[in-house]
């Protein structure tokens, strides 16, 4: 197992390098000029000669490339040219929200959607199946801006001033407050990997407030990332259904199913350690495949709850020509792939002895 997984991220390297080299190239041909999409009217070629100067930008491609993966070796992802900051300090700033919508986002998708495959499964061709089936196409055929603005409509707006109502945008209601862990925990201020974490992990307001015993700040960070959890998660929800069902059915159809049931094993039995642990593998492949979805960003998602995370600094990254902060973003979700495929082929092995990975 160890030697497999020493291959998987030794085979990532080259991979990696592979990414940086494409959106390197990629984001300097795209049309148009950062230096005009950042002074826009303001712009004088005097201006915009010392502009590039300063970013480099006046050097042969090559070149540029070359000094990108020299500072990118020691860790350094450059400097934004929209905004001025590290883009390390833009990513510790809105990458907690991609990833705190990811596992709302995840476990919506993947409770629901297992659970409805697996009624679906067991109740085969009954009004239950069809009713199962009917919610995932529709899941599967709605769009995110459809639904999220539904959604918006119907907890915002006709269902105000109940118990229901959940609020239609943004991450925090204004007001509340937001501690840092280092300061709940009376740690005084830390600089380096432990303080960047610290810091990391006080943006993931739900993690904040669980680590914090902040139970308003909990339930306030928890009741806006309801629906954009929904809108985000319900095709991979349909998704997750529907090959949870096709699956569960080929297995339940299997020669050792039968022969579990012929020993006299009780049924919820069987369908718990035989049925689903086999059933399992391909749901984990759409379920690892949904988590790195999430965490590239949904760029509509988030603009439509008004939510500054990965997906929506990318968008405005290429509308401003941020080179920096593009190849800084693609780089760090690129990363997140690996880890999450290299995470799904070890867990195979856990469901299913038979594979062998080392």
């Amino acid at each position: 197992m160890l030697q497999f997984v020493g291959r998987r991220l030794l085979s990532a390297i080259p991979v990696m390098l592979g990414i940086v080299f494409l959106v390197f190239v990629m984001a300097r041909v795209i049309p148009g000029d950062p230096c005009y999409a950042t002074y826009g009217e303001k712009a004088t070629p005097e201006l915009c000669a010392a502009f590039n100067a300063r970013y480099g930008l006046d050097e042969p491609i090559w070149k540029q490339f070359l000094i990108y993966l020299g500072a990118l070796l020691q860790g350094d992802l450059g400097t934004s040219i929209r905004f001025g900051r590290p883009v390390t300090d833009i990513l510790v700033e809105r990458l907690p929200l991609t990833i705190e919508l990811t596992i709302y986002a995840l476990s919506f998708a993947t409770v629901a959607g297992v659970s409805l495959g697996l009624i679906s499964a067991l109740r085969r061709n009954s009004p239950a199946d069809v009713g199962t089936m009917v919610v995932a196409n529709f899941g599967v055929s709605t769009p995110v801006f459809v639904l999220g603005l539904v959604l918006q409509i119907i907890f915002a707006v006709w269902l105000k001033d109940t118990i229901f109502a959940l609020p239609p945008s943004g991450r925090l209601t204004p007001g509340t407050e937001v501690i840092p862990i280092a300061e709940a925990w009376g740690i005084p201020d830390l600089s380096g990997p432990l303080g960047s974490l610290l810091n990391f992990l006080s943006n993931i307001y739900t993690a904040n407030a669980i680590l914090t015993l902040n139970g308003p700040l909990f339930v306030d960070a928890a009741s806006h990332m309801i629906l954009p959890a929904i809108a985000v998660g319900t095709i991979p929800l349909a998704i997750i259904a529907r090959m949870t069902r096709s699956s569960l059915l080929e297995v339940l159809g299997a020669d050792f199913i039968r022969t579990a049931r012929a020993k006299g094993l009780r049924e919820r039995h069987v369908i718990r350690r035989h049925g689903m642990r086999n059933a399992m593998l391909p749901v984990v492949t759409v379920v690892g495949l949904s988590i790195a979805g999430f965490l590239s960003g949904a760029i509509l998602t988030e603009t439509i709850f008004n939510l500054a995370g990965i997906g929506r600094t990318l968008f405005e990254a290429i509308q401003g020509r941020d080179y920096i902060v593009i190849q800084g973003v693609t780089l760090v979700v690129a990363l997140g792939y690996v880890m999450i495929n290299l995470v799904v082929d070890v867990s195979y092995a856990v469901l299913d002895p038979r594979i062998r990975l080392g």
